[in-house]
């Protein structure tokens, strides 16, 4: 994806200060006992790459309402990178992933922990499922930590305990609505809980809090980032079937073998003829899916025209959230960031 104009700046300060933060924390783990080893390799590892779009909405967020740079938000606006990684860390293991990013997911890579003794793969699942509520936890910390008045931090307390609720609550609508009957409506609702509002909406909306921003900037931020983030997860759903893994880093059959209740296979169950909602009943929630099998269900998805329907989604909603930019007032930086950034977060892999 293109990042927009200061973000590879603003990427490589939130990537240092990463990097120290998680080197601070490992060590003081690893203080306890040398054998915690292989619990801080997936820590770092988790925490080591990404496109940092979280961390920088909110320090968009932080700018829009008028605040300097400071490298206090900065941090502040990196802890939202450790809520992503500890979602991630909790999503491969309920979807029992295998790739992220082109390497081993926690629970595969703490396999090797447990080459001896009986259950290996369990106690690594087991282990993977405790770094991710430690990556929780480190994000709570380091925004309470970095260097921000309390004062400021105090404002965006309640918003912190909306996020948590919400993105929950998303993983469990998607758990509970797996396999069961296709809804476009419910399908989009599971998008906004489980991925828009913390990818874009929260972030925003947490770091304009903590500037102390007008109540009027947080309600420009929901109907830009409401729609942006589904168009997120819109692109997402679209990649993660029709993606080259080499270029991707995951696996493209993940989403059929789950079952997950995308809109995209929503659309086409949808628009599906008898025969082929048969063809897919059969190929859906395959625990190994084989090359061919994936081909047949792109073809279907191709041929119900759902793959464009979602394309068209997704330039809609990226054109709603840049509109609603437009007469918000936002200094020149922050606008030209946030519009950037639409695109950055949405377009197609190169």
């Amino acid at each position: 994806m293109p990042e927009p104009s200061g973000q590879p700046a603003l990427k490589s300060r939130v990537d240092r200060e990463l990097t120290r933060f998680v080197a601070r924390e490992t060590e003081s783990l690893l203080a306890l006992d040398p054998q915690l080893a292989p619990l801080a390799d997936v820590l770092t590892a988790a925490t080591a790459r990404g496109k940092r779009l979280r961390s920088a909405f909110c320090y968009w967020g932080w700018r829009s309402a008028g605040q300097p740079d400071s490298d206090a938000m900065v941090r502040a606006a990196a802890s939202m990178e450790l809520v992503h990684a500890a979602a991630v860390v909790h999503d491969d293991i309920i979807d029992d992933s295998t790739l992220r990013h082109g390497r081993p997911t926690a629970q595969v890579s703490l396999r090797d922990a447990f080459t001896d003794g009986p259950r290996g793969r369990e106690r690594a699942r087991s282990l993977a499922m405790l770094a991710g509520d430690l990556l929780m936890s480190w994000a709570g910390q380091m925004f309470t930590g970095c260097g921000l008045p309390a004062a400021y931090l105090a404002q965006a307390r309640g918003l912190w305990a909306v996020l948590a609720r919400e993105l929950i609550a998303g993983e469990a609508l998607e758990l509970l609505h797996t396999e069961g009957e296709s809804d476009v409506r419910r399908s989009l609702k599971v998008i906004r809980y489980k991925t828009a509002k913390y990818t874009v909406e929260h972030p925003l909306h947490i770091g304009a809090a903590v500037a102390g921003a007008d109540p009027a900037l947080r309600e420009v931020f929901t109907d830009y980032g409401l729609p942006l983030g589904e168009a997120f997860q819109l692109r997402d759903d679209l990649i993660g079937l029709f993606g080259d893994p080499a270029t991707t880093g995951k696996s493209n059959t993940d989403d059929v073998s789950a079952a997950r209740p995308t809109a995209l296979i929503a659309l086409t169950k949808q628009a599906a003829t008898p025969a082929e909602r048969r063809e897919l009943r059969s190929l859906l929630g395959r625990r190994t899916l084989t090359a061919d099998q994936l081909g047949r269900v792109r073809a279907v998805v191709e041929r119900t025209g759902a793959r464009d329907r979602v394309e068209d989604m997704i330039s809609e909603r990226v054109g709603a959230a840049v509109g609603a930019l437009g007469g918000a007032g936002l200094p020149r930086t922050a606008y030209r960031s946030l519009t950037e950034l639409a695109t950055a977060a949405t377009s197609r892999p190169d």
